[in-house]
């Protein structure tokens, strides 16, 4: 018997998984037959939908055949993986984008590659067997196959739950989640699939739609929400082990079995996904960031050998204490370069003026995801992969983007009065750089003048989040220039949000910066205040991080050494965002105020400290968290 029927019947292309002995497991020769045949049918007159369905009764789809996989990668061939997730990742873009309906039936088990041949198409059918799960963190993997898209899109936090823990929806838990559409019988299966190939009709599936009872997770989403809300694995470990209830037990004990870089790694994913800059190309490109890179780097080979090889089910977790420093996280998720997933996409051609701590990182990261970059800095610094040239217009000239990343509005204005000149019609100008409003709507106001598309797009993330490709990017301007430089947003960061009309980016990191200012000095005053009161800074950590005072600069960027993840705080105060930047913004904020009239008595004390600070004292070159020894130092006079 093969492994897969594919053939024609009546008015629908039927594709059948025949490896119910393997619980139906997709080998590659599977994946790339079932590619062929939908790539044939896209366009045939003769089919009118495409159902895809399996032997047996224990399961539609288990996965990927992965033992082939571990043969390969303990012999230092990481090729046959990379081809064969490539593969893979494709046909799911595929399904996901199919111009005709796609039909699933799906009994028993679907899980990892399972999901991402069942769970794309238009119409997903589930009956009282069905079990998906996706248990990638279990043997060193993430959710791939473009299941991130749809945690990311799932109620509250029951994307990050479902990813960590491999926790198994029913029928209707699935479709609460997002992973599946209709719930029937599995009895009325054959007649339906009959129905189908005659008449080519899927509203015949809606019609034989029921409602099942909701499922178990729907009911614990109230402690889903409030423990997987963390920014990353340890916020959410340190929630569920504060708490003494079934749930939290049962759901450590899900964790403890797990990669716990795999984990972490998920919760980066679903993180920089969730937003309005979501899509399956980025869902499944990062995604093959990881497992490109799990066999060499992660923790896949030992979770195979742990479960399928030697079956002891003891793997050797890299990070086995659970605290996956950000930089090994960032390791597995930077861009590929030449080697990125490949879904049709060519690249652009981009010029960048700018290559300082945050511009060639930037720039970088363009170049190693295919763009031709050309790059210009008035000090004459380059960045990896990126082409030299003379002068800002030489930069500027023929490229379909340029970006620039300048220290303010006064350069940002003359950089632009030479660069729109010498782009071509139609191209799109991203500035990166944080300056005043009124710079960035005139900047915008000349190249729309000029024919251009333009977004003001400064970022937050500092010079470790340019490296890793982790910004947000705060975007004003036109839809039009917004979608222009989306695909850019996506590889430099993790997340980008449309903001408004030109100027608006601007106003957006004005007001999130002053926000981060203030907050920044409240959590450095409690903490020297703390240190006065006799309290332990780690005790103070586990209580406020966990409670009303939770904040960024206490969870993520913790101003007390050795306390919290990792941060500038530990490496005496290097900068991630130097005060003296920090102090720019805040100069900005009370600008952008004192022109609209807007009472900010915070941001205007913040400003006032960081000012004393960095022109007074010893603050020019450090950390803007180094706040918290400038107050430890000091008494209340």
């Amino acid at each position: 018997m093969s492994d897969i029927s594919i053939r024609i019947t009546g008015c629908a292309g039927r594709i059948s998984l025949q490896r119910p002995q393997a619980l139906n497991a997709m080998t590659d020769d599977m994946c790339l037959a079932i590619e062929d045949a939908m790539d044939a049918w896209r366009t045939d007159p003769a089919v009118a939908l495409v159902m895809i369905d399996a032997e047996g009764e224990r399961a539609f789809c288990s996965g990927g055949d992965i033992a082939k996989l571990y043969d390969t990668g303990t012999k230092g061939d990481y090729s046959y993986g990379q081809t064969f997730w490539a593969d893979e990742y494709r046909l799911n873009h595929k399904i996901f984008n199919y111009p005709k309906p796609v039909v699933s039936f799906m009994q028993g088990f679907t899980m990892g590659g399972g999901v991402g041949i069942g769970c794309h198409g238009s119409h997903r059918v589930v009956g009282d067997s069905s079990q998906i799960a996706m248990p990638e963190c279990g043997i060193g993997l993430i959710p791939d196959v473009g299941g991130s898209l749809m945690l990311a899109l799932a109620p509250g936090r029951l994307g990050e739950y479902l990813g960590t823990t491999a926790a198994r929806m029913n029928a209707s838990d699935a479709i609460f989640a997002g992973f599946a559409d209709l719930y029937i019988p599995e009895a009325q299966w054959p007649h339906l699939v009959a129905q189908l190939e005659a008449t080519g009709d899927t509203d015949l599936l809606v019609q034989a739609g029921t409602a099942p009872a909701p499922g178990p997770l729907q009911a614990a989403m109230p402690d889903i929400d409030r423990h997987f809300h963390g920014e990353a694995l340890g916020d959410i470990l340190t929630t569920l082990k504060a708490e003494d209830s079934d749930f939290a037990c049962d759901t450590l004990k899900r964790m403890n079995q797990n990669s716990p870089l795999s984990m972490a790694c998920t919760i980066e994913v679903l993180h920089r996904l969730r937003g309005p800059s979501l899509t399956m190309e980025k869902a499944l490109d990062l995604e093959y960031r990881f497992t490109s890179r799990s066999m060499e780097h992660g923790d896949f080979l030992e979770g195979i050998r742990a479960a399928i090889i030697d079956k002891d089910r003891s793997p050797k977790w890299q990070f086995p204490d659970a605290k996956v420093p950000a930089a090994a996280v960032s390791k597995m998720l930077m861009p590929l370069g030449k080697m990125a997933l490949k879904l049709g996409e060519t690249g652009m051609k981009i010029g960048f003026i700018g290559l300082g701590n945050m511009g060639a990182p930037m720039a970088a990261n363009l170049a190693k995801a295919g763009h031709t970059v050309t790059g210009f800095d008035v000090a004459g610094t380059t960045a990896e992969g990126v082409t030299n040239a003379a002068s800002a217009a030489e930069a500027a000239s023929a490229q379909d983007i340029v970006i620039t990343m300048l220290p303010n509005g006064a350069i940002l204005r003359t950089v632009a009065a030479e660069v729109i000149p010498a782009m071509r019609a139609g191209a799109t100008l991203i500035d990166c750089s944080t300056v005043d409003v009124e710079s960035a709507r005139a900047v915008a106001s000349d190249a729309e003048a000029a024919g251009l598309l333009s977004v003001d797009a400064p970022v937050s993330g500092g010079i470790g989040g340019a490296s890793a490709g982790t910004l947000t990017f705060m975007a004003g301007g036109s839809d039009a220039g917004f979608a222009a430089a989306r695909p850019l947003f996506d590889i430099m960061g993790q997340k980008a949000v449309h903001c408004g009309d030109a100027g608006a980016g601007q106003a957006a990191k004005i007001c999130n910066n002053m926000i981060l200012g203030a907050t920044m000095i409240a959590t450095c005053e409690a903490f020297a205040l703390a240190d006065k009161l006799g309290l332990d800074r780690q005790k103070m950590f586990d209580v406020v991080s966990t409670s009303s005072g939770y904040s960024w600069t206490m969870n993520a960027y913790c101003p007390a050494p050795g306390v919290g993840p990792a941060s500038p705080a530990d490496n005496g105060y290097v900068p991630g965002f130097a005060a003296e930047l920090m102090l720019k913004d805040l100069g900005l904020s009370q600008q952008a105020a004192e022109a609209v009239d807007a009472d900010t008595p915070m941001g205007a004390r913040a400003f006032e400290l960081y000012r004393q600070f960095v022109e007074d004292e010893d603050g020019k070159g450090m950390d803007f968290s180094a706040m918290l020894p400038r107050f430890s130092k000091r008494g209340r006079g």
